[in-house]
């Protein structure tokens, strides 16, 4: 399924994200399907599939992109398996090759940029849209995190979910039984590669168990 995409300016889809403002993610993810159809994809890190959920219910079968940095938690490739199964959805695990000394080790404040950002550029070939799970009550640094926007590819980014407190995501995953990565049980509040994730500090925030300090963002996110 291909549609014809009217051209949208920047101040378009700045009006679009003010107009969503006020409205549920359903209709933020319904405006999305209908303009972009299958040159649109949602991407995940495996925290939860609340975001698949949501879309899988206005489009079946959509690509979902998950990045595996072949660093991750047991648990975070087993949440992409039972959301695989859970879920009509094309999984497309995207992924890039790693040097004989992994970025990790060899240049970790760019380790993200070097591994997960190249990874998701390659993954959005041919797209002209994709939605993340971003929420602005993630950290201070997403707080004012549009609803629709254009990234630095060109391409349209849709955060369905931007408005969402921590209670919204909690309500909906018990009211359609979502799957959850077990780490969040145990204080991984958000959940990104084992050498730069640990459970969240008490009151500090859901990603003040990332990087120990080093950044605050991974680079997928920087608009």
């Amino acid at each position: 399924m291909t549609f014809t995409v009217p051209p949208l300016t920047d101040d378009d889809l700045a009006r679009l994200s003010v107009s969503f403002e006020t409205q549920p993610a359903e209709a933020v993810v319904n405006w999305a399907v209908g303009c972009f159809g299958d040159r649109l994809c949602v991407t995940t890190s495996m925290t939860d599939g609340v975001l698949v959920d949501l879309v899988t219910r206005v489009r079946p079968g959509i690509e979902v992109v998950f990045i595996d940095t072949g660093l991750h938690f047991d648990e975070t490739l087993e949440t992409a398996q039972t959301v695989n199964r859970r879920y009509p959805i094309e999984l497309r695990v995207a992924r890039v090759a790693e040097p004989a000394v992994p970025f990790h080790l060899s240049d970790p404040v760019n380790c993200c940029s070097a591994a997960k950002v190249a990874a998701l550029d390659k993954a959005l070939e041919g797209k002209l849209a994709w939605m993340s799970g971003l929420r602005r009550a993630d950290a201070p640094s997403r707080a004012d995190a549009p609803i629709v926007s254009r990234d630095t590819r060109g391409l349209v980014k849709v955060n369905p979910l931007a408005t969402w407190s921590d209670g919204d995501v909690a309500e909906y995953v018990a009211r359609h039984d979502v799957p959850v990565n077990p780490l969040v049980a145990e204080g991984y509040l958000s959940i990104g590669c084992r050498p730069c994730t640990r459970p969240a500090l008490e009151g500090a925030g859901a990603r003040s168990g990332r990087w120990d300090g080093v950044r605050t963002e991974c680079g997928l996110h920087l608009d």
